[in-house]
């Protein structure tokens, strides 16, 4: 069994020890010890350092890919610009490193659903969106699963799906004549072939070496015997692999987050290679015992186990409600997990315009905090106000914690008016300020020689609070 060390153990020097050390600058850096340290930080691409990709220096470069290599394998799906990026982690909790390749939510079809029923759950996939703090939020997948047990007809699904969509697609049957009749209906999509247990794995083996596509390994429940399939199918020559230990329900819910945890840190804690591989989530299964339960009670149980599986390690997860309402909390969950916890969320600092402001129209402030700026844009924007909104540079935080820990300051504020040139545009000098700064409001006037108005503490109070207090 290989092992490596973790990221934490990876330090600057032990880069610097295999670099060419001429600090040439090529690379954009002023030192090769400035490089090394932007490259442990993963800021900067090994290959940004000209001389090392030069012959002589091949070894070197080749025991520094090893060092960088992520404890869990980058695995991609699909191809072109909507080819999806699997695993590639570095470390098991996101306080040691920033996660990278956010995870992978796909929604299935199957080969006996109508043409319409296909074509449509493809189109809602494709065009789902949401704007989030000035992310957009998407899907990222398809599973086109095997119901059938019909080469022809599963073909002929596989065949819609490429035709229809451009989202990378996992391939689902146990069969392995069945998942050929799949590969041959787009050979060249480099789709993530599901799945190879102990049964049909040379099977599966040999159609995922063919046709050059990933390959997920499913042994449910049984981390042994899954650890010996990926050890059998790398001797055989697949290299790349989604391991899927089992998604179970209810009573089986415990042992499903256990499995997963033991899995990421068997590889990230451990260096155990045989466990760092991408891994898939089903949360579906809530879909497999449906009985009489209403569809939204199901769509509700797989949406939490979906945003659970998210937090525990999934890389990949295979979704069937499709509702907005029920995607909505899982993909929100995954753009907070995969924020860079050592930076905070934040905007670019200026002026913003609502509407068609004049010179009448009120000036307000708010801290550059995304989440908080997101909000007050979108109560604004929702109200139809014609405003000014001057976003200040708050180092990312929100206006009561920025104005107790000095970051969101009267200085600040000042500042940031005058280089708005706001007061070029109206003919007023008042100034709209959020209730959770009032402390600061006396200073502002001193700095700025504006009158200051405090407004509401919550923004979704601002257009009441224009309509009874504000005039120029």
């Amino acid at each position: 069994m290989s092992k490596k060390a973790g990221i934490k153990e990876l330090s600057p020097i032990d880069v610097y020890k295999l670099l060419p050390k001429t600090n040439c600058k090529e690379c954009g850096q002023e030192n090769c010890m400035a490089f090394a340290t932007k490259i442990v930080n993963r800021e900067v691409n090994l290959d940004s350092c000209k001389p090392l990709l030069k012959k002589e220096k091949e070894k070197a470069y080749l025991q520094l890919k090893e060092l960088l290599k992520p404890a869990v394998k980058e695995v991609i799906v699909g191809v072109g610009e909507k080819a999806k990026k699997l695993g590639g982690k570095l470390v098991m909790y996101r306080h040691e490193f920033t996660y990278a390749n956010p995870t992978a939510i796909a929604i299935d079809v199957t080969d006996e659903m109508p043409e319409a029923e296909v074509i449509k759950r493809l189109q809602s996939t494709e065009n789902f969106s949401f704007e989030y703090i000035g992310n957009t939020l998407k899907l990222d997948m398809i599973a086109i699963r095997c119901t059938s047990d019909d080469a022809e007809k599963f073909k002929e699904c596989v065949k819609k799906v490429s035709e229809t969509t451009t989202l990378p697609y996992i391939i689902c049957t146990l069969n392995a004549n069945i998942a050929e009749a799949g590969l041959m209906a787009a050979p060249k999509a480099n789709p993530l072939l599901y799945a190879a247990n102990s049964e049909n794995w040379k099977d599966m083996a040999e159609l995922a070496m063919m046709y050059k596509c990933p390959l997920v390994v499913s042994a449910p429940n049984d981390l042994n015997m899954l650890a010996s399939l990926v050890k059998t199918l790398t001797n055989y020559g697949v290299n790349d692999l989604v391991l899927d230990p089992g998604t179970f329900l209810n009573e089986g819910l415990g042992t499903t987050l256990n499995n997963f945890t033991m899995l990421r840190r068997a590889a990230c804690k451990a260096g155990d290679e045989l466990a760092g591989y991408p891994l898939m989530g089903v949360p579906m299964v809530a879909w497999a015992n449906k009985g009489e339960a209403a569809d939204e009670i199901i769509k509700w149980k797989e949406a939490y186990l979906a945003s659970i599986l998210v937090v525990r390690y999934a890389d990949v997860i295979v979704m069937h409600g499709n509702d907005g309402w029920s995607l909505l909390p899982t993909t929100v969950l995954r753009q907070n997990i995969y924020t860079d916890p050592r930076k905070p969320v934040a905007v670019a600092p200026g002026l913003k315009v609502f509407g068609t402001p004049d010179e009448n129209s009120p000036v307000m402030f708010t801290s550059n905090f995304a989440l908080t700026y997101y909000t007050v844009a979108s109560d604004i924007e929702s109200s139809k106000l014609n405003a000014y909104l001057i976003v200040v540079e708050s180092e990312g935080s929100a206006i009561d914690s920025g104005v107790a820990g000095r970051k969101l300051t009267a200085d600040r504020v000042a500042d940031a008016l005058k280089e708005s040139g706001v007061e070029n545009k109206v003919k007023h000098k008042k100034l709209i300020i959020p209730g959770k700064a009032s402390r600061i409001s006396g200073e502002i006037e001193e700095l700025t020689g504006w009158k200051v108005q405090v407004g509401p503490r919550d923004s979704s109070e601002i257009p009441k609070y224009l309509t009874e207090k504000w005039q120029p």
